[in-house]
């Protein structure tokens, strides 16, 4: 069961620095993506937050691999500041315990010093969209990070994992996928589009610490 305590902002304010649009403090900041341990949800589509995490990592030349705050996790600097990488090991319907160590741990700031990276049903494979804020959804990671929390003011990049259908299956009224697929392993195909993704989902992640949420969403929300 997940905790039941919220998270509890601290009550001193921490001193402000950094890039335009966007208060940084001087703490960490923290990127968490969401998933499921374990070798058989390693390439499944719910996993998609778990590799964000491995692919900036990769970029950053550092190992996801100290265990802290129920999360694996790996230290770098982006952007001339601090940031911690973390993967969740509480299972995706209580991530929010980790995530709320993590706050609670480098006494960060959910609305300026956090952005979890999860999949998203409702958006399609080879996308992904940036929000401040919002409802979780129906996604049960997301829902546990607001519980936790206590709030839904966080910062968000939901990665579509949908597959496109053709418009004969529309028509025919096709629905999305569900709970098999997302814990089912990806075709080839996909993770060769997922991979491409990822990318740009690390340029993003450097962007929003660099310059804040709104230039991010200016330049990687907009559709092609």
């Amino acid at each position: 069961m997940a905790e039941a305590s919220q998270f509890i902002p601290p009550s001193e304010p921490k001193s402000l620095a950094g890039g335009p649009g966007r208060a940084s403090r001087t703490g960490p900041f923290l990127v968490v993506g969401l998933g499921n341990p374990g070798l058989e949800y390693t390439w499944t589509p719910h996993n998609a937050g778990f590799m964000a995490i491995d692919r900036i990592a990769e970029q950053e030349g550092v190992v996801v691999s100290n265990r802290r705050c129920r999360a694996m996790t790996a230290s770098c600097r982006i952007a001339g500041r601090p940031v911690i990488l973390a993967k969740p090991e509480t299972f995706m319907n209580l991530s929010g315990a980790s995530v709320a160590a993590l706050i609670r741990e480098y006494e960060a700031d959910p609305a300026q010093d956090l952005l979890v990276i999860y999949d998203e049903l409702d958006l399609v494979l080879g996308t992904f969209k940036i929000r401040e804020r919002g409802s979780p959804a129906g996604h049960n990671g997301a829902r546990s990070v607001t519980s936790a929390l206590g709030t839904e003011e966080w910062l968000r990049l939901r990665i579509g994992v949908s597959p496109d259908l053709p418009p004969e299956a529309k028509e025919a009224g096709g629905r999305r996928p569900g709970r098999d697929y997302l814990l089912s392993p990806m075709r080839k195909a996909d993770l060769a589009v997922l991979d491409e993704v990822l990318d740009r989902v690390a340029a993003a992640m450097r962007r929003i610490i660099q310059d804040g949420p709104g230039p991010a969403m200016n330049e990687f929300n907009r559709k092609d």
